[in-house]
């Protein structure tokens, strides 16, 4: 097959391993820069430029890797890929839910998955009464689009959380508070779901003095098994989303496994080292049997 990969850049362990299997495989993949992208309208069928070259009947399938600095624009190269028939591991749609904190959350919500207590607005005169609505310091304030833990901030006091809240307002930035979760105590578990099934997990752990477990701030990582709530979890919050390639992330709290985050372009990295388990393997599998079928 030929295969189109979105990625800024090759210079990215996920992008060179997603290319190394597919190479592997026996497929033609392409690095294609999304930033470097343009569409046609208005003239007969949409195409699809890349630079100035039109790959509009170019590919068989697509494998997005959005970055969140270029969410929007990538995300229309993407919608245009699929309305012209091409297989995409993750839909346009999904992406643009996943990559907002807050539409996930309300999906995850409304379909029954234990998430932890969440609140957002945009209201800068009743910050005090949001603090208490959650139950007092300390809250943890994110950014709505941040990824990697930047934008993930925990404020220990009322002063230096509203404070924060505050500086986040004036700045027009959109953020929501959830509560902290003292027991989980600096770890999280990140699952990768591949079309229907779960094929690597692991534990990430905060270095000290740091409350933020993810790979880019220094968390240490290992294998770790997954409850069948976790299993159910994680499956269901891709399915919710509609991502054939997820990154979902829980927390262990007193109240069972929540919920916290779903990535659409999960980092291969850490959990491939972690592991031992070949992630980018998994994808190029699910990529064979889903645009074949979509050939064919």
């Amino acid at each position: 097959m030929d295969i189109g990969l979105l990625s800024v850049s090759m210079n990215v362990y996920s992008t060179k391993r997603i290319a190394e299997e597919a190479e592997r495989a026996g497929h033609y993949i392409e690095q294609i820069d999304h930033t470097k992208c343009s569409v046609k309208l208005g003239s007969q069928k949409p195409k699809i430029y890349f630079k100035e070259e039109d790959i509009t009947h170019d590919f068989d399938a697509i494998v997005p890797r959005i970055g969140t600095k270029v969410t929007r624009h990538g995300i229309a190269i993407v919608k245009q890929f699929e309305m012209n028939g091409v297989f995409s591991t993750a839909r346009s749609l999904s992406i643009a839910r996943a990559r907002n904190k807050v539409r996930t959350l309300q999906i995850m919500d409304r379909k029954g998955i234990p998430v932890p207590q969440t609140l957002f607005s945009i209201n800068p005169d009743n910050i005090k009464e949001q603090i208490e609505i959650l139950g007092g310091t300390p809250v943890i304030i994110k950014i709505q689009e941040g990824t990697q833990g930047m934008g993930v901030i925990l404020a220990e006091t009322k002063k230096s959380a509203k404070s924060i809240i505050d500086t986040f307002y004036k700045m027009d930035t959109s953020i929501l508070l959830q509560e902290y979760i003292e027991e989980c105590n600096g770890e999280d578990i990140r699952i990768i779901v591949v079309g229907h099934k779960i094929v690597a997990s692991m534990k990430r752990t905060s270095e000290l003095g740091e409350f933020r477990s993810n790979v880019h701030r220094g968390g240490i990582t290992e294998s770790v098994k997954l409850s069948a709530k976790e299993q159910f979890i994680a499956l269901n919050a891709a399915k919710y989303l509609g991502l054939g390639v997820a990154g979902v992330d829980l927390i262990r709290s007193k109240r069972g496994p929540l919920l916290i985050e779903v990535n659409a372009s999960p980092g291969l990295q850490g959990i491939e080292a972690a592991t031992g388990i070949n992630v980018a393997g998994e994808i190029i599998k699910f990529v064979e049997k889903n645009a074949r079928r979509k050939r064919k």
